[in-house]
């Protein structure tokens, strides 16, 4: 039996490139509207973006996240994780991290560099807290804590109502990532086009590159 691979769904596809083809400031707000529908779509491949974080040997680390939030106006993404991770402490030892992100259907990659900071029992983890379903909240309550080491696949338990929900907020927190820099690349048939934002200066910098 032969296996069609899904195609991307309408809403997926950009039909007109018009506006961000050889725009710079078009080419801005078209990747964050890729992370925005990242956010609202679970079926977006932006909804997945890759973490890279050093571990304690200093080599690279990377992982997928879910994205939550994407905000354009404070340059902010928003993603979800357990306290007992080992992202966590490698965020607190260096805060600097990268995340990347394809969208096959509209063949542009985003690779973006910001600062991470871990939020815990203050009111931007309790707001994303009490926007998380249920299932998602169970996850926090995983014992023993991610990464640890068991002897058998099976040797790990989760709760399985809401009454662990207290205890597993207590293992819970909400990143916040403030984008420094974001590159853009749209793999076009008709020429591909490449792009660099910077705000590591203060002011908004700028330019093409060579795809």
């Amino acid at each position: 039996m032969s296996h069609r691979l899904p195609q991307a769904s309408p809403e997926h596809v950009r039909t007109s490139d018009g506006a961000f083809y050889d725009d710079l400031d078009g080419s801005l707000v078209e990747a964050w509207r890729l992370l925005e529908e990242g956010v609202r779509d679970r079926h977006s491949p932006c909804h997945t973006p890759s973490l890279c974080t050093l571990d304690a040997e200093g080599l690279p680390a990377v992982r997928t996240v879910v994205l939550r939030a994407a905000l354009p106006e404070e340059r902010l993404l928003r993603f979800h994780t357990d306290l007992r991770s080992h992202k966590v402490a490698e965020m607190a030892a260096q805060p600097r991290v990268a995340l990347h992100a394809y969208h096959p259907g509209c063949k542009i990659q985003l690779r973006l560099t910001g600062q991470a900071l871990v939020h815990h029992d203050d009111e931007v983890a309790r707001k994303a807290w009490q926007a998380s379903r249920s299932f998602s909240r169970l996850c926090y309550g995983v014992e023993p804590g991610p990464g640890a080491a068991i002897e058998a696949p099976w040797d790990w338990h989760q709760g399985e109502d809401d009454s662990v929900d207290a205890e597993s907020f207590r293992n819970f927190g909400a990143v916040l990532v403030k984008v420094q820099s974001l590159e853009w690349l749209y793999l076009a048939a008709r020429g591909h086009r490449r792009a660099h934002f910077d705000w590591r200066g203060g002011a908004l910098s700028k330019s093409w590159l060579v795809p």
